[in-house]
């Protein structure tokens, strides 16, 4: 019974350390190995990891949270289109100065369109 408390406990520990953020693309675009369509998306940043969602699209990458010296006004996407198909390259968070900076290195994406 201790056990299955504990194990609760650090459940509801990891969803609440779990953000949530909106974010919306205008134009396609990749996250990790996942294919984008313009719209609306959640993003649920967990340590380490983004997944990014709508719907049956879900794609899942590599982050890194940081902070710069100012709150961001709005948020915004930044792409990277070196390689021809813009991949989503950071995050920045409208009234906060948290900054989610992706690898562009996926972690077992999938995607249903």
């Amino acid at each position: 019974m201790m056990r299955i408390a504990a194990f609760l406990l650090l459940a509801a520990a990891a969803v609440a350390s779990a953000k949530t953020y909106t974010v919306k693309l205008l134009e396609p675009a990749k996250f990790g190995d996942t294919q984008l369509a313009p719209g609306e998306y959640k993003v649920d940043v967990n340590e380490q990891t983004a997944v990014i969602h709508n719907g049956k699209t879900k794609g899942e990458c590599a982050v890194k949270i940081e902070n710069a010296d100012r709150k961001f006004e709005q948020t915004t996407v930044r792409l990277n289109t070196a390689t021809g198909t813009p991949k989503i390259q950071e995050i920045r968070l409208g009234g906060t100065k948290t900054k989610l900076v992706f690898s562009g290195e996926s972690r077992a994406s999938e995607s249903s369109q």
